[in-house]
């Protein structure tokens, strides 16, 4: 063979490595493209928030927002074993987004306008209604119209929840703040604080744990749709994201999941919401 041919075949060679190396691996420049190359995600979820999203003592994940993290991740092309789990609270799943710290945020997220501004989302994949959890033997709660002075709602900072009650249903209630539901749900027991306020799929988990003692309200008062967290300006990354939500909803995987995590407490299993365009 003579060199100019040697040349050119190796050119051949070099060109076709290079062109199989982009076909498997995708536009690195995509969280979705960059996640699948390198078989690895970091996804931020909730730690404790039973029935959708618990770090076990055993060091596993467990619940529906998990479980939607687990699909979308393998959809991506990222196996369950490469997953890196951060711990998402109300008011820092924003940063971990624009920060790189987390490809995706799984976490109970209400889609808002305002976060909207920040980041984006892909969903509803899940349509929840706020509500109160009370001791079981308080009679004085009936609903968000029935908190006063004299009361204690705990919520947790950065979530839309204690806010939505004071602007809409009792502006003079008393407020406390922590980091975290669970640490809500503690000051509850103690009767540090009278009622706690989130979404009702989660306080149905709560209640679950602790039956003799907390029950939630039934008086749903908002609308609150669940979304994917993502960083902004990457098409291509949502409508994968968007593509595999799809597929776990037709597949029937969304409903075993919410079955299996959630209808243990007696919640009212809802259909599937329709994702936005």
């Amino acid at each position: 063979m003579t060199p100019r041919a040697l040349l050119r075949l190796v050119a051949t060679t070099c060109a076709a490595v290079l062109l199989l190396s982009s076909c498997a691996g995708g536009d690195e420049s995509t969280m979705a493209g960059k996640v699948s190359s390198n078989d690895r995600m970091t996804i931020a979820v909730s730690f404790d928030q039973p029935g959708l999203s618990v770090r076990r003592l055993d060091g596993a994940y467990r619940g529906f927002d998990v479980d939607v993290a687990k699909y979308i991740a393998k959809e991506l092309g990222v196996s369950e074993q490469n997953i890196t789990w951060k711990e998402a609270q109300p008011g820092n799943r924003e940063s971990l987004l624009t920060s790189g710290e987390a490809d995706m945020v799984v976490s109970t997220y209400s889609i808002t306008d305002k976060r909207k501004q920040i980041i984006d989302f892909v969903g509803p994949y899940f349509v929840a209604g706020q509500d109160l959890l009370v001791r079981f033997n308080e009679n004085r709660i009936t609903g968000p119209k029935s908190l006063n002075a004299s009361l204690i709602l705990c919520s947790t900072k950065g979530s839309t929840s204690a806010a939505y009650v004071r602007e809409q249903f009792a502006k003079d209630v008393q407020l406390n703040e922590y980091a975290k539901f669970s640490d809500c749900v503690t000051a509850l027991l103690a009767g540090n604080v009278d009622a706690v306020t989130t979404d009702d799929v989660l306080l149905a988990g709560y209640a679950a744990q602790n039956p003799e003692l907390l029950r939630v309200v039934g008086e749903p008062f908002s609308k609150e749709e669940y979304g994917v967290g993502l960083r902004r300006d990457d098409p291509e990354s949502k409508a994968k994201v968007q593509a595999a939500l799809q597929k776990m909803i037709d597949s029937g995987a969304w409903r075993e999941s919410l079955e299996t995590n959630i209808g243990s407490s007696g919640y009212k299993i809802p259909d599937p919401p329709k994702l936005a365009a």
